[in-house]
């Protein structure tokens, strides 16, 4: 059975021309560069919390806010970033949004003081917000054949996926070889690879110009997001009961309900109801999102479990990740490209989601003193190859076959869905492997170096055995929702190239 493009997808798509561009390989590179800038700074400045904490004396309680304030502006804005795109153009939104995030990397590494980094990484998600979407919006209507687009998104995937890992490793390498400031500075020469290849190669199409700015939309769901991800990111630090937590839940939780009944009302809807309601799409949107909140385990409590038990320096931890990224970004080429056109996605998918369990349950046999080539490299592998299978055909069926005035809106739900995912993985694995460690010491001696360790461990393992679970219930989900059988593309149904 096919899945044909839907009538939504060829309204607004026609305009007579389906010719490839010539430039569509190197739009796809100023794409990939820009996307792996946002992505990097998701880890990067991690491994250099440490040496900014001396540098500038704020507190271990003050130290979350360096990753909430980024997290915390670029979720929120990410819809608005997207409608704004598609309104007003992607390629002014593509530059605009360098320029913002390269000049804030910049007020962040000559940072003085506290308060002068956490507004810096703050203004960094503010433009990402506007990036990020415009990123694979652009994409999305660049690549109209099917193979070709199956390529594009499997490196765009594969970015995605991997960046995280990436950011462990330059960050890690800046942070030994020179200082903590050039997490922050090294975004500088991504920023200008990218906006200029984006001034030179990309022109502007606004297709939905002829549409208004939700503001109603905009402020509920904006507000909504905050307060949900700010809601998440209290529980790292108070208690579920505490009202910073559940408060924060149900506004965010009331307002976003707001929003989505207000959506089915207003004339020009920020998230348009056809966004949603195409079956692939939104299975799709929901395996990012697990995707995201499952992939927390691996990078933070393997990068505490290498560097606290093992003993790496952040650069080696960096460098663990590389066969990670390597199996992630060839299995992402042989997913994209062979498996889904197919299999199709509801076979593919699941197993991808099944491969990233075993590997998941396969780390939590780590120990105090287990040997990096035989306990982690192993699952480290089939962790990467899992995602690449179900990461970048996910993002390429969220946005597939959309109608090209929803473009931006559709590319930063994607972006929204990993970026929740990631805060809700963050709260809720961090207060699992906390209680697992206290559990652990109760009842004995709490002195011991030994006891200590082995609390560690029991915390770390606790993680990546809820990690499995998120992705175990991912592939359940992906197998129930995703259509049967291979998808392909209506042959009436023209797609126009807009750049």
């Amino acid at each position: 059975m096919s899945q044909t493009l839907t009538e939504g997808a060829r309204k607004g798509t026609v305009d007579g021309s389906s010719t490839p561009s010539s430039k569509r390989w190197w739009i796809l590179s100023i794409i990939g560069i820009a996307q792996l800038m946002v992505v990097l700074d998701a880890t990067i400045v991690n491994i250099a919390l440490p040496s900014a904490q001396a540098d500038l004396g704020f507190s271990d309680g003050n130290r979350q806010w360096i990753v909430t304030a980024y997290s915390l502006a670029f979720a929120s804005l990410l819809l608005l970033g997207g409608r704004i795109a598609d309104l007003f153009g992607r390629k002014p939104a593509f530059l605009i949004g360098i320029a913002g995030f390269a000049g804030a990397s910049v007020l962040g590494g000559a940072s003085t003081s506290f308060g002068m980094l956490v507004t810096a990484r703050a203004l960094q998600g503010v433009f990402g917000a506007l990036l990020a979407p415009a990123a694979l919006s652009l994409l999305n209507t660049t690549f109209t054949d099917a193979k070709e687009r199956a390529k594009a998104f499997s490196v765009y995937g594969a970015i995605a996926g991997a960046g995280g890992a990436v950011g462990l490793l330059l960050g890690g390498v800046l942070t030994d070889a020179l200082d903590w400031r050039w997490t922050l500075f090294v975004n500088l020469v991504f920023a200008v690879v990218a906006f200029a290849g984006g001034w030179v190669l990309l022109s502007n199409h606004r297709d939905a110009a002829n549409s208004k700015l939700d503001l109603p939309g905009t402020l509920l769901v904006s507000s909504g997001l905050f307060a949900l991800v700010y809601g998440f990111s209290n529980a790292e630090t108070h208690d579920w009961s505490s009202p910073l937590t559940w408060g924060f839940l149900i506004a965010g939780g009331v307002l976003l309900s707001a929003f989505a009944w207000w959506q089915t009302r207003a004339e020009h809807p920020l998230l348009p109801m056809r966004v949603l309601l195409d079956r692939n799409r939104a299975a799709s949107f929901v395996t990012v999102l697990i995707t995201g909140a499952g992939m927390f385990g691996v990078f933070l409590f393997l990068t505490y479990y290498l560097q606290l038990n093992l003993g790496f320096s952040p650069t080696k931890t960096g460098v663990a990740f590389l066969p990670m990224m390597a199996a992630l970004m060839v299995m992402a080429q042989v997913s994209t490209t062979v498996l889904v056109p197919r299999i199709g996605p509801k076979v593919v998918i699941p197993a991808g989601f099944a491969i990233a369990v075993g590997g998941m349950a396969w780390l939590t046999g780590i120990g105090v003193a287990s040997d990096f080539s035989t306990a982690v490299l192993p699952p480290l592998l089939l962790i990467g190859a899992g995602l690449g299978i179900v990461m970048p055909p996910a993002m390429s069926l969220a946005t597939s076959g959309i109608a090209a005035e929803d473009a931006g809106v559709a590319s930063a739900t994607v972006n929204t869905m990993q970026q929740v995912g990631g805060s809700i993985g963050t709260a809720l694995l961090n207060t699992l492997a906390a209680s697992a460690a206290t559990s652990y010491l109760a009842g004995k001696d709490a002195t011991s170096k030994l006891v200590q360790a082995q609390a560690t461990i029991e915390s770390y393992t606790t993680a990546f055995w809820w990690s499995a679970g998120f992705f175990a219930a991912g592939a359940v989900i992906a197998f129930l929702l995703y259509r049967r059988g291979t998808l392909e593309a209506d042959p009436d149904a023209v797609r126009a190239v807009h750049m």
